[in-house]
């Protein structure tokens, strides 16, 4: 298949586009990244149980169910361009507001700003992608989660860095603020302009959105693979650097080990997602790398040793990295636009009730145990792959 490019978007630029792209979510990613570090301090600060966390991780999540929903309107607007940008700054500015928060409540507020922004760039920034990806006519998206894996890492590793010199919360807060800020307004003036948002108009083109019922439950099961998946790996997130502080007992730079294996593996392997897509087929990619992030998560969980944890962790990057970036690629293939869209908002609910679900399973049971939900997720995910790669077939 050829690349179908707008009138007003020559090739070169298109490639510069992906770069740009890339650029995006990598800004994303190291934000993120910062906010992971830093949930011991804030909850230590304010004297937070793991119950607590998990309420004021649910205001992210609140944050972004109200502002994604109107994300749509906005991109059909103003074009994804604008939109990402936006949206981004927004969100490295809504950054510092947490490290002001004095009590539970306060924090919740300031999460509702940081998830609205985040919930926003997030579907932008994927909206964006998509067009990219249309407009070279060969499979890109794992690149883009790959460079938002590669700026977790970056902001790991210099949060991990920045906590062992003693920098204080809301000065790393700030530093990346200003940095990514930077990255977003440069990259977004080179990302696709709205003529790119939406694919040519033809006379035999598919419909914008499925319509039957053997597609709509298509999209509840693609939707929920995406949902299991994405619970994991925004789970493993935030709940990483407690984990190595609370229960493996690591204190300083090594708290955030656990997750810098984790992106690590999240980047090689995504870096190599668009040629395994290629070479072993959506299905395979999906079942093997569930498989592989559960019994490897679960495998780390049964040790203390802080070297044996953190290869579970990265065999559990290792293994989803590619699952939420090929469903999303299989939902485009088998269901179109709006097909897809709605399977991602499917799987980001299981990003943002991810989080706080952990939290209060920990809360009634322990905190190992609760990490314990993220590999049965994966494990589920492993499972049900190919029989809903079935009913695609079936469609077909």
């Amino acid at each position: 298949m050829s690349a179908t490019l707008p009138l007003d978007v020559s090739p070169p630029r298109a490639r510069t586009a992906r770069w740009a792209t890339s650029a995006i979510f990598f800004a994303n990613g190291m934000v993120i990244a910062t906010w992971v570090v830093r949930v011991p301090s804030i909850r230590d600060n304010l004297g937070l149980t793991p119950a607590q966390v998990g309420i004021a991780l649910l205001g992210m999540a609140v944050g972004s169910l109200i502002a994604m929903p109107q994300t749509g309107a906005l991109a059909a607007r103003y074009g994804t361009r604008r939109v990402t940008v936006l949206a981004g700054v927004l969100m490295m500015l809504a950054l510092l507001l947490p490290f002001f928060a004095p009590n539970l409540w306060t924090l919740f507020a300031a999460l509702m700003v940081l998830g609205a922004g985040n919930g926003v760039m997030d579907v932008a920034m994927n909206a964006q992608g998509v067009a990219v990806e249309r407009t070279l006519a060969r499979p890109v998206m794992s690149s883009f989660h790959a460079a938002y894996s590669l700026g977790n890492l970056a902001g790991a590793a210099l949060g991990s860095v920045l906590l062992g010199v003693g920098l204080g919360s809301l000065g790393h807060a700030a530093l990346i603020t200003v940095g990514a800020g930077a990255v977003v307004l440069y990259a977004g003036s080179r990302l696709l302009p709205k003529s790119a948002d939406e694919p040519p108009t033809r006379g035999d083109a598919e419909p914008s959105a499925p319509r039957t019922s053997s597609a709509g439950s298509l999209i509840w099961l693609l939707g929920l693979l995406c949902f299991l998946g994405m619970l994991g790996e925004g789970s493993l997130g935030d709940w990483s650097g407690l984990y190595s502080a609370d229960v493996l007992g690591v204190s300083g730079a090594a708290v955030g080990a656990a997750y810098t294996a984790f992106t690590l593996a999240m980047v090689l392997a995504r870096s190599l997602g668009d040629g395994w897509r290629s070479r072993f087929g959506d299905r395979r990619v999906v079942t093997v790398g569930a498989l592989v992030s559960g019994v490897g998560l679960g495998l780390g969980l049964l040790t203390l040793n802080p070297y044996l944890a953190a290869l579970g962790f990265l065999a559990f990057g290792l293994g989803i990295a590619n699952v939420v970036p090929v469903l999303y690629g299989t939902a485009g293939h088998a269901l179109a636009g709006r097909g897809i869209a709605r399977v991602a908002t499917i799987g980001y609910a299981g990003f943002l009730a991810g989080p706080p679900l952990i939290g209060f399973v920990t809360q009634l049971t322990s905190l190992r145990l609760g990490m314990s939900v993220i590999a049965a997720c994966l494990l589920a995910v492993g499972l049900l792959t190919p029989l809903v790669y079935e009913r695609l077939e079936k469609k077909d």
